[in-house]
């Protein structure tokens, strides 16, 4: 299976398995950036707090290459897109 096949069924297809874990995903990344802006003084928003963890992933893979660090930046990145155009609707 490609990456980006992984990053969807991580992304689009096992969202219940995760929520009972943590809770729904789009809410936990608005509740860290309710956090982030507590923290900061500084409003972050959810959309903010997708972009971070995929530069975080980012700054990992520029370390040392693992396919781990692609595959959540490609997961957050579908899961931005989700919520953007869930916002939208």
């Amino acid at each position: 299976m490609n990456i980006l096949e992984k990053a969807d069924e991580i992304t689009n297809k096992r969202s219940e398995e995760k929520e009972r874990t943590y809770g729904p995903f789009e809410e936990g990344m608005s509740k860290a950036a309710d956090i982030a802006t507590l923290m900061t003084s500084k409003v972050i928003t959810t959309e903010d707090m997708y972009k971070c963890m995929v530069a975080l992933k980012l700054s990992r893979e520029s370390y040392s290459h693992k396919e781990d660090n692609l595959l959540d930046a490609v997961s957050y990145l579908g899961s931005m897109n989700n919520y953007i155009n869930n916002k939208n609707k």
